[in-house]
């Protein structure tokens, strides 16, 4: 399965978002038609329900005559009491729990947050599910920075510490290949 990865644009509030279903500027809808553009053809379309991410994926599905599959699964990580927020923000009444954070997302969770393992078992279980459902067909899945970067950093075989150094800006849109075994392979 070829598994192209569309983060979506930028959203009308700053800060992390997580679970809130911020809607898209109008920079942020530019940036995914714009990454669309000279790409494709797919075969499928999977989207996070997340306004910010569905509702361009209803777009393009539209203009594409393809149905859009809607994976909960692919959601943000929660960041719970840290959503809504900015680091700066956070810097300033928890600087010492960001900083534990950003040095292994796996080994802190933010505040009645989710943990990043929980997180990576439901993404990678539903990327699992796609690929038992696609298999040899070319997935578009519009989704989200921190389900990009865990997918890409698998991929990577980067160590878990090093899973937010992955870049990943608003409308990216990146390849994975994913084998028969599941195993994910960058495609640059």
């Amino acid at each position: 399965m070829i598994l192209d990865l569309l983060r979506h644009g930028e959203t009308e509030q700053g800060g992390l978002r997580g679970s809130l279903d911020d809607a898209l500027t109008d920079k942020g809808w530019a940036q995914m038609r714009s990454a669309v553009a000279e790409a494709g053809p797919w075969q499928v379309l999977v989207s996070s329900p997340l306004q910010r991410c569905g509702r361009f994926a209803d777009e393009l599905g539209a203009r594409l005559s393809l149905p859009v599959q809607r994976e909960p699964a692919l959601q943000e990580l929660h960041f719970g009491d840290w959503e809504g927020r900015s680091a700066a923000q956070i810097m300033e009444d928890q600087a010492d729990a960001l900083g534990l954070f950003w040095a292994d997302p796996y080994a802190f969770t933010p505040p009645n947050g989710e943990p990043v393992e929980v997180f990576a078992d439901r993404v990678l279980a539903a990327v699992e599910r796609l690929r038992l459902q696609h298999a040899g067909k070319h997935v578009l899945l519009v989704t989200h920075g921190g389900v990009m970067r865990l997918l890409l950093a698998r991929a990577r075989g980067l160590p878990r510490e090093q899973l937010l150094q992955v870049e990943v800006g608003h409308g990216a849109l990146m390849r994975l290949v994913m084998g028969d075994d599941g195993q994910l392979v960058e495609e640059r």
